[in-house]
C-alpha cells in the first residue's frame, strides 16, 4: 500500500465515505442488548461474551484472505410460550481482519510519519435458538440468525513524539465501509453450573450477500462465506438481576 504523503497539506482530510458515527452505533446496540436483559432477568436466560477465530470458506479463500480475530456479546432470552424449548437471541461481534503499521519519512517535511491501517467486520445478528438452557449440565443447541454485517477499513497518520505519546499528531485519511445482510447457522455446547455461570464453546458458518470483495488499495479480500469458533462465558440474568 503506498503511504499518504503529508508535506504541504498538513493532513487534509480525503472525504469520508461512511458516516463518522459508527462506533456510536456499536455503542447503542450494546446498550439496547442490556436494555433486554435488564427487562428480562426472569426469563431465565442468560448474557454472554466470547471470543471468536473467523476463517474465510470458499474457493481461493486461504489464499486471499487471512483469518480474523475478535470478540462478542450475546444475550439468549427462552421463550416460555414455547414451553423454554426454544429462545430468542440477539448479539454483536466485532472481528478484526487487517491491523498493521508502516513507518517511512515524509520526503518534504523529514518527519518520521507512521500509517495505521485497520480493517474489521461488525455484526449484529437477531435469531431464534433451540436448546442451550434448562438445569442440567450438558447443553448442546443449535441456532439459525439473521444478521446485518458491516465492513469498514481506515487509515490513520500519526506523526509521534518521542518524548510525550499524548501529543503525538494523528490524522484520519481515509475511511470506507460497506452493510450486507446475512445469516448464521450455529451448532455449540454449554455447561451450566448450578445455574449461574456457563461456558460456551461452538461453530458457526456465516453467509453475507451482496459483499464488496474489496474496500480499497492494500486491505483484504472479502469474501461471502466465513467459519467461526468461538469459546466464551455467560452467566444469568437472575445473576445480575439478584447478585
Amino acid at each position: 500500500m503506498q503511504p499518504y504523503e503529508i508535506g504541504e497539506r498538513r493532513f487534509d482530510m480525503i472525504e469520508r465515505i461512511v458516516p463518522a458515527g459508527s462506533g456510536r452505533i456499536r455503542g447503542l446496540i450494546i446498550i439496547a442488548l442490556l436494555l433486554v436483559v435488564s427487562q428480562c432477568s426472569n426469563a431465565g436466560g442468560k448474557i454472554g461474551i466470547y471470543g471468536i477465530r473467523m476463517v474465510p470458506y470458499g474457493i481461493d479463500a486461504k489464499q486471499y484472505s487471512d483469518l480474523g480475530w475478535g470478540g462478542g456479546l450475546h444475550a439468549v432470552v427462552p421463550l416460555p410460550s414455547a414451553s423454554n424449548i426454544i429462545a430468542g437471541t440477539a448479539g454483536l461481534e466485532i472481528i478484526n481482519l487487517l491491523s498493521e503499521v508502516e513507518t517511512f519519512t515524509d520526503g518534504l517535511t523529514g518527519l518520521r510519519v507512521e500509517q495505521h491501517t485497520d480493517q474489521t467486520y461488525s455484526r449484529f445478528f437477531i435469531g431464534a435458538q433451540v436448546g442451550g438452557h434448562g438445569n442440567g449440565f450438558f447443553r448442546p443447541h443449535a441456532g439459525l440468525n439473521m444478521a446485518l454485517v458491516y465492513y469498514e477499513y481506515r487509515i490513520d497518520i500519526t506523526v509521534p513524539d518521542d518524548y510525550d505519546r499524548e501529543r503525538d499528531i494523528r490524522q484520519n485519511v481515509d475511511q470506507r465501509g460497506k452493510f450486507a445482510f446475512g445469516y448464521d447457522v450455529t451448532l455449540g455446547l454449554d455447561l451450566n453450573f448450578s445455574n449461574t455461570v456457563a461456558l460456551d464453546g461452538g461453530v458457526r458458518y456465516l453467509k453475507s450477500v451482496s459483499v464488496p470483495q474489496q474496500l480499497g488499495e492494500g486491505t483484504v479480500r472479502i469474501h461471502p462465506q466465513y467459519f467461526q469458533i468461538y469459546i466464551g462465558v455467560g452467566i444469568a440474568f437472575e445473576m445480575i438481576h439478584n447478585p
